[in-house]
């Protein structure tokens, strides 16, 4: 398996295309792993306290102030 380093020093050396190319498919990457992460947590109720704390504010007339 190839090191950091390794992985590194051939990112640097793409075409400024090509580096633009991994840019966008990484960037695509990572926003689809969140975008799981987040319908794991919602499933699995880990993000619930939002939805109470966001309820708490509108009973308290906080919401839309800014």
């Amino acid at each position: 398996m190839r090191t950091f380093e390794d992985i590194k020093t051939e990112i640097e050396a793409l075409p400024h295309r090509e580096y633009m190319k991994l840019l966008h498919w990484f960037s695509e990457h990572d926003w689809n792993a969140w975008d799981e992460e987040i319908e794991r947590d919602s499933a699995a109720g880990k993000l619930d306290f939002l939805i109470r704390e966001a309820l708490e504010e509108k009973t308290r007339g906080n919401l839309g102030q800014i």
